[in-house]
């Protein structure tokens, strides 16, 4: 990239220095600001037009820009614009509650709105404890969640209490509660010869055996059902998630399925809980929910649950948790439209031939020397990046292929979101067939010409 004119370097030197980003090495960044975005199109301050693959980390589902979600955003603005849910609410949130109610698996009944999927899954993770205390046979032992290693709820500090990702939460362990932690359900370490139903009982197998001993201090397991995306787009046995219910069930055991990256559609179906054919005890859902319009999150449980925190003002039962903007109107009217375009534009149904090019491309480019464990549920599409595919070996993290492999596709139109030693794309799920050629032709050149390098 040249040296930025003029008119850009005051606002590079802010984003350097005063604009602290997320999950990034501020004393490595290099800016990438984007101006303006129309469809499944970003435009950054240099008029360069970048395909979105990563679905601005996992949100826009129906493109940039929508003209639909534009227009209820901007009729909720002329009426109200925030409403507390303290006491009060905004008959457009008791809408959009209403309507997640009529779409989300059966019995999940009762929705509890926040601002990002990490508070959704704290909401869960503090509603399942008390639960335990206040249900009809009081439990109190039950203080304790089973979860999965790599996996990742958030970074509020009870969600980095169950997730597993080593780099993001080990520094603040000290501040973390402890959980009883399972090896992941990865479909790339399974025993040899073990595949279909037999793979998802030997991860279940695993799961039951630690349940016989401790499912009387457990009060939930915690999963993100089929993909682990933080992991490394960690891929489940189909199956698994089904077999995790009837577990949890017979060890009366809580389900908090954390649908926050999966949800609206993103593995082919409107939720994975959908396609497992489960319910969980609670579900909680984020990024996708707006379209990724804006920030709102939920936690959807059932009328029993929801039962034990009703009583008098002096029974201390209500759930003591909230937040300033829970439930905004404004967010609330994005929602309500991206739920009313997977209607109107057959979003769901228009899926099958996108993921049928996805998955032919991948097949492509699973052949590729370097690349390994080739993987895609849905609208996800991921592979490892190695030296040595018989044996599985890694380049070394110095040689940065997974970071070389995006800087590849940005010159080529692309916007593919970084990783050590894989690569992956989330388009959102308005592509057309034609720019899912343009996202792999990109990503295709970045694996070529980083992973040559490296050897080099």
């Amino acid at each position: 990239m040249p040296d930025p004119p003029e008119h850009l370097k005051e606002l590079y030197h802010w984003d350097r220095t005063n604009h602290w980003h997320a999950f990034t090495q501020m004393a490595e960044y290099e800016p990438l600001v984007i101006e303006q975005a129309d469809g499944v199109w970003m435009v950054d301050s240099h008029g360069r037009r970048l395909l979105d693959g990563a679905s601005s980390m996992w949100c826009n589902v129906h493109g940039h820009n929508h003209p639909a979600i534009n227009s209820a955003i901007e009729g909720q603005l002329h009426r109200v614009a925030h409403v507390t849910t303290l006491g009060m609410t905004s008959d457009t949130t008791v809408k959009l509650a209403k309507r997640l109610v009529d779409i989300v698996p059966t019995g999940l009944e009762h929705v509890f709105f926040s601002s990002d999927g990490s508070s959704a899954n704290e909401v869960a993770l503090k509603a399942a404890f008390q639960y335990w205390l206040q249900c009809d046979d009081p439990q109190p032992q039950k203080t304790r969640y089973l979860t999965f290693g790599q996996a990742y709820h958030g970074d509020t500090l009870g969600a980095a209490s169950v997730g597993g990702i080593g780099k993001f939460h080990d520094l603040f362990q000290p501040l973390l509660f402890e959980v009883v932690r399972m090896p992941s359900p990865d479909s790339r370490r399974l025993p040899p010869g073990l595949a279909g139903e037999a793979a998802v009982r030997y991860f279940l197998d695993e799961v039951e055996e630690v349940l016989k001993e401790q499912a009387d201090t457990l009060a939930a397991i915690v999963i993100e059902p089929m993909v682990q995306g933080a992991a490394g787009m960690v891929m489940q046995p189909p199956g698994f998630v089904r077999g995790l219910r009837e577990l949890a069930t017979r060890y009366d055991v809580l389900l908090i399925v954390d649908e926050v990256a999966t949800g609206f559609g993103r593995t082919g179906s409107m939720f994975v809980c959908d396609a497992e054919g489960i319910s969980p005890d609670f579900m909680t859902l984020g990024k996708g929910l707006t379209s990724g319009y804006l920030p709102m999150a939920a936690t959807i449980t059932t009328k029993k649950i929801w039962e034990t925190f009703l009583g008098d003002s002096e029974s201390g039962r209500a759930l003591y948790h909230g937040h300033t903007f829970s439930g905004n109107p404004i967010c609330a009217a994005a929602a309500l439209a991206s739920i009313d375009l997977f209607e109107e534009e057959q979003t769901l149904e228009k899926l099958p031939p996108k993921i049928e090019r996805l998955g032919e491309r991948l097949a492509t480019l699973a052949e590729h020397p370097h690349v390994a464990h080739a993987r895609q549920r849905g609208m996800i599409v991921a592979m490892d990046l190695v030296q040595d595919k018989q044996t599985g070996e890694p380049f070394p993290t110095k040689a940065r292929v997974g970071q070389r492999v995006a800087e590849i596709a940005l010159d080529h139109g692309v916007w593919l979101r970084p990783r050590a030693n894989m690569t992956y794309a989330i388009p959102p799920l308005a592509i057309s067939l034609e720019e899912i050629d343009l996202l792999m032709d990109a990503m295709t050149a970045g694996v070529q010409q980083a992973t040559a390098a490296a050897q080099t």
